[in-house]
């Protein structure tokens, strides 16, 4: 795979390579406390995006200025999915990835996994509206137990969900299982909130801004207080894609937005079918 100019990249070898810089968000591991399981932590999160489902979709356009679009676009080009082929798109909510993705693969088929069931509600209806309900099925999934069989799919994503998944590493290591060698992960997920973009301005909108508009729109403040919680406490691009190496992954690599504020990272299984 050609690595693109301003990307970042970890694969077997001495020294790490660093992450690039290239040029922009939402939906979380974790800020939840010592004493909460994490099954709890998913029932709760659960619940969460179940009372914003109806203002997700205008809450991630609004707040990202339609950036979110653009960064799905972005994932999705990452993919190689044969004639037919089976993508899994995990935390897959109203499904603007699936969606995205059968416009550049309009022959394949979706797995569309989450564990919010108002969310893939409205997924479900954005599918049936533009006839495409024979290429996609939904269906609810704890992402650290797929209900999947061992290399079943030929491609993977994971957009903005896979800090709400507790432990992340449970996660990782079955989105490897049920890809087949040569299969890809993409990940879309926000950088760490602890690094200083634009000299501030963005963890002040990350703080302050972000759980005001959300409480405004949807009345719900505690779901994008969580939202720019996880954010501040999620791994660097770097780390992240340790942990996506640990679960068995041959190459990582990763490709800042905006000014590092959203990450793509892409990994791929071996083709062998084992680690590197």
């Amino acid at each position: 795979m050609t690595t693109p100019r301003n990307s970042g990249e970890d694969r077997p070898a001495p020294a790490e390579t660093p992450a690039g810089q290239d040029a922009p968000a939402p939906s979380g591991s974790t800020h939840a406390s010592s004493a909460s399981s994490p099954d709890g932590h998913g029932h709760r999160v659960a619940a969460m995006f179940g009372r914003i489902a109806r203002w997700y979709d205008i809450l991630n356009h609004g707040l990202s200025l339609g950036q979110d679009i653009y960064w799905r676009h972005r994932l999705v080009r990452h993919l190689r999915l044969p004639r037919n082929g089976l993508l899994v798109d995990l935390a897959a909510g109203t499904m603007d990835v699936t969606l995205t993705a059968l416009r550049q693969f309009p022959d394949a088929r979706v797995l569309a996994l989450d564990f919010a069931q108002p969310m893939l509600a409205r997924g479900r209806d954005k599918v049936a509206a533009r006839g495409l309900s024979d290429r996609v099925l939904p269906a609810l999934a704890d992402g650290r137990v797929l209900p999947l069989p061992d290399a079943c799919a030929d491609a993977a994503t994971i957009a903005f969900g896979i800090r709400n998944i507790v432990p992340r590493e449970q996660a990782f290591a079955e989105l490897f299982r049920v890809l087949k060698p040569g299969g890809r992960l993409c990940v879309l997920e926000f950088g760490s909130g602890r690094t200083r973009i634009w000299k501030g301005l963005y963890n002040l909108y990350l703080d302050r801004l972000l759980p005001m508009a959300g409480r405004l729109v949807s009345g719900d403040s505690d779901a994008y207080r969580y939202l720019a919680d996880t954010i501040r406490n999620f791994p660097d691009a770097r780390e992240l894609g340790r942990e996506m190496r640990a679960a068995g992954f041959d190459r990582v690599l990763w490709h800042p937005l905006l000014s590092g504020i959203v990450y793509v990272h892409v990994a791929e299984k071996a083709g062998d079918g084992k680690s590197a």
